[in-house]
């Protein structure tokens, strides 16, 4: 009988062992929850900016004014009969 105690509290020792650190284990899904939901929340972050990107490219599909002020506020485009100023701070004339 003390035999078969032992063998019986052995496996049940292994079977411990497995369902909290083996490959499987408890300790596992932990971790991949864990990350899992780190990526949902970067997933998230991602959609709501293609989200935006896509409504930027409608815009500009669809009217002139916004790609009128692009390229005025990124390429420097002015109209014609406009007059340019640009401000040269002193730090760097002195330079």
């Amino acid at each position: 009988m003390k035999i078969l105690a032992s063998v019986l509290f052995i496996l049940l020792l292994i079977l411990q062992a497995q369902l909290w650190f083996g490959s499987h284990g408890a300790f596992k899904l932990w971790s991949l929850q864990r990350s899992t939901g780190e990526l949902r929340v970067k997933n998230n972050d991602l959609t709501h900016r293609n989200e935006q990107l896509h409504a930027e490219v409608q815009e500009l599909r669809q009217g002139k004014e916004a790609l009128e002020e692009r390229a005025r506020s990124h390429l420097g485009f002015i109209k014609e009969g406009e007059k340019f100023y640009r401000i040269i701070p002193e730090s760097t004339v002195n330079e």
